[in-house]
């Protein structure tokens, strides 16, 4: 590579180049694990392609691949065969440090099980992927990612202190606090009763649309999909329309 990634996944490197491109690509992915017995394919010849500022829903039965289609799509597992690519970069030619770079610098996400630090307070949660990369005003950045989710009055509550409501908002001030180009959410309201799960859904969609960035989420709820531009089915393995 001739540039570096700090470079090439500047915000106006990453505007530029995705301008008039996809932000994500995937040409004829297959995932498949292989057992002593067998060949277990998971995904099967996915072709897919996302427009920067685009709201993407994936719904699927439990058990039927969109955790791991959203993880490919992250980089964090690797095709069987087929490319993806991610804010113009081709996965597989990027070694694992490499790629965790991309996903640092321009990648948000958001969990069903919210996936905080147990031992660290709302703020230190927040904090953690700014002070990474070292970025200035680190602080006064995650409180005012915290006061946007609702949540000044909590800064120094531990995950154990808070509801999964209020766990989820410092999971999506984490997940916005570092001006992600790409959000990818995996059933971001499935631990949640039905009343929070609408306030989830509403901040998440009006952060989004606030920092203009693209989402992709994954989630069996059709009613979470409907808020979407775009909604495809992933049915044994393969992506409908």
């Amino acid at each position: 590579m001739t540039e570096s990634l700090s470079t090439i996944l500047s915000d106006k490197s990453v505007d530029q180049s995705l301008e008039n491109e996809p932000v994500l690509t995937l040409e004829k992915v297959h995932y498949h694990v292989s057992s002593d017995e067998e060949v277990l394919s998971i995904i099967k010849g996915c072709d897919l392609s996302v427009q920067l500022g685009e709201k993407l829903a994936i719904v699927g039965r439990s058990g039927s691949g969109k955790s791991t289609l959203l993880a490919l799509m992250a980089g964090l597992e690797l095709p069987s065969s087929g490319e993806i690519r991610l804010l113009g970069q081709a996965l597989s030619q990027l070694n694992e440090d490499e790629r965790a770079k991309v996903r640092a610098m321009a990648v948000g996400f958001v969990f069903q099980n919210f996936q905080l630090m147990p031992s660290m307070t709302a703020l230190e949660n927040v904090l953690m992927p700014l002070e990474l990369f070292q970025m200035p005003n680190a602080e006064q950045e995650a409180r005012k990612a915290l006061q946007r989710v609702g949540l000044s009055n909590r800064l120094t509550h531990r995950p154990s202190e808070l509801s999964g409501g209020e766990q989820q908002r410092v999971a999506i001030a984490r997940a916005f606090v570092t001006g992600p180009k790409i959000l990818f959410a995996d059933e971001p309201t499935g631990n949640l009763d039905e009343a929070t799960a609408g306030e989830i859904q509403t901040l998440l969609f009006q952060l989004n649309d606030e920092l203009k960035t693209t989402l992709i989420l994954v989630t069996h709820d059709n009613r979470l999909a409907q808020q979407c531009d775009r909604a495809l089915s992933l049915q044994n393995g393969q992506l409908r329309g």
